[in-house]
C-alpha cells in the first residue's frame, strides 16, 4: 500500500532556468522589506526594546476594554495600549487583557526604580476596574537603560551568528559557498523582519530568538543542498554546472519540503493555542522557514552558478605521451 506523496520520487524542475525570474522576485521582496522596516509602517518595538510596562491579566467575567483603557489613561503615565485576548482552558472560557504602558517613570532621578512603582499603581488600577478576583499572569518591567542594552545585544547576536555561519561554511566548503550561504541568511533575515514590521507584530526579544532560529534553519537547509551539489560534482565530472545544480535541488526537494512543512504545522498549532505572547515569535519562524526554503532553492544554490565553483577534482588527467 503506497502512502500519499506530496513530492514524487523523481522530479525534474528546472530551478536554474528560472533564476532570473527568482532574482526579480527576490529583489522586490528584499527592498520591500527594507521599506517596511525603515519607512512605512516601521518596526513596532515591544517593551523589551522601547522600555515600559506590560501586564497580562485574566478574569472569569467579560472585560470592559473601553472602561479599562480610560482607567489606565487617567493615571497619566503616558501612552497606553489595552488589548483583549482570550483562550480556552479546561473547558471554560477565560477572558484576558494585555495592558502596555509606554516608557514612563514616577521618579525622574531613578527611572528604572520608578517604573516598579508605576507598575504597582497600574496593577492597582486594573484591580479596581476589574475586581479583586483578577489574576495577573505576567508583569514585565523594562527600564530605559536595560532596553538600550538589549537592542545592541540583540543586533550583536544576529551579527555574530551570521559571521560564525560564514566561517563554518568557508571551512567546510569554499569561500564562495560561504558567501552564498551568508547572502541567503541576510535575505531571510531582512525579509522576515520586514514581514514582522508589515503585520505590526511586536519586535522584541522573542522575535530576535525567532530570527536566530531562522538563521540556523536556513543554513542547515543550505548545507544539505551544498553537500548534495558537492557529491554530484565528484560523481558527474562532465555534467554542466546548471544541470548538476538542478539535479541536486530535485534530489533534496522532498527532504526540504517535508522538513519545512512539518515545522510549519507545529508552529500553526503554537499560533492557535500559544496565546498572544508567542504569536509574534511563531509567525516570525513560520515566515522564516518558508523564506529560508525559497532562498536555498533560488538564492544560495544559483549563486554558485553565478560565481562558479572549484572543480579541480572533476578534471580528467591525461597521461603524458611516452618519450621515444
Amino acid at each position: 500500500m503506497k502512502l500519499l506523496k506530496l513530492i514524487p520520487d523523481e522530479t525534474t524542475i528546472p530551478f536554474t532556468k528560472h533564476r532570473w525570474h527568482a532574482l526579480v522576485l527576490t529583489l522586490a521582496l528584499f527592498f520591500g522589506a527594507l521599506f517596511a522596516i525603515f519607512a512605512y509602517p516601521g518596526l513596532n518595538f515591544g517593551v523589551d526594546f522601547r522600555g515600559g510596562i506590560t501586564i497580562e491579566a485574566s478574569d472569569a467575567e467579560p472585560i470592559d476594554v473601553a472602561k479599562l483603557r480610560q482607567t489606565v489613561d487617567a493615571l497619566g503615565y503616558g501612552e497606553s495600549k489595552v488589548q483583549e485576548i482570550g483562550s480556552e482552558i479546561v473547558g471554560a472560557v477565560e477572558h484576558g487583557v494585555v495592558v502596555v504602558v509606554e516608557q514612563s517613570s514616577a521618579d525622574p532621578d531613578d527611572p528604572d526604580a520608578g517604573q516598579q512603582a508605576v507598575a504597582a499603581k497600574v496593577q492597582e488600577a486594573i484591580r479596581g476596574a476589574l475586581g479583586a478576583d483578577v489574576e495577573f499572569r505576567r508583569v514585565d518591567v523594562v527600564g530605559p537603560t536595560v532596553s538600550g542594552e538589549l537592542i545592541w545585544r540583540g543586533l550583536a547576536a544576529i551579527g555574530a551568528a551570521t559571521a560564525m555561519m560564514l566561517i563554518y561554511i568557508w571551512y567546510r566548503f569554499q569561500l564562495q559557498w560561504g558567501a552564498g550561504a551568508v547572502i541567503g541568511v541576510i535575505h531571510d533575515t531582512v525579509i522576515t523582519v520586514g514581514l514582522v514590521a508589515l503585520f505590526q507584530f511586536d519586535f522584541n526579544l522573542n522575535v530576535i530568538a525567532a530570527i536566530l532560529t531562522v538563521i540556523g534553519y536556513s543554513v542547515n537547509d543550505t548545507v544539505v543542498v551544498y553537500d548534495r551539489i558537492r557529491e554530484n560534482l565528484r560523481k558527474y565530472k562532465q555534467m554542466p554546472l546548471a544541470e548538476l545544480i538542478d539535479l541536486s535541488l530535485n534530489e533534496t526537494l522532498t527532504r526540504t519540503v517535508v522538513t519545512g512543512g512539518t515545522s510549519v504545522l507545529a508552529l500553526v498549532a503554537m499560533v492557535v493555542f500559544g496565546g498572544e505572547v508567542l504569536r509574534g515569535f511563531c509567525f516570525a519562524i513560520m515566515f522564516g522557514i518558508v523564506i529560508g526554503t525559497y532562498s536555498s532553492l533560488f538564492v544560495a544554490a544559483p549563486f554558485l552558478l553565478l560565481t562558479g565553483v572549484k572543480r579541480d577534482w572533476a578534471k580528467v588527467k591525461v597521461a603524458a605521451p611516452a618519450t621515444p
